[in-house]
């Protein structure tokens, strides 16, 4: 399930052109709330959207729905790191495109 959020993460950063770089983005924090089962092989469709767009990191909420109802909900923190590791402010283009 969480693949299939990173999968919906990587797509938009590529449509908006936010792709080169993303790698110094990692997780700070993950949440999931289980609400119904899935099983192998169901189709299901991951929804992500930016809830928070703060100095040095970006809060996602998404769902994985089937057939029209949310089976799963959850949040994840990303925050921007230098080379070091250290937190960076984001970059102005990542600001643009999602404040």
């Amino acid at each position: 399930m969480f693949r299939w959020v990173e999968a919906a993460e990587t797509a938009l950063m590529r449509r908006l052109g936010l792709l080169e770089g993303w790698g110094n983005y990692p997780r700070r924090h993950v949440e999931a709330e289980y609400l119904k089962v899935l099983v192998f092989e169901d189709e299901v469709e991951a929804r992500l959207r930016v809830e928070r767009v703060g100095s040095t990191s970006l809060t996602y909420v998404w769902e994985i729905v089937k057939d029209g109802e949310v089976y799963v909900r959850g949040r994840h923190t990303v925050v921007h790191v230098d080379d070091a590791g250290s937190p960076a402010e984001l970059p102005e283009a990542v600001r643009a495109a999602l404040g």
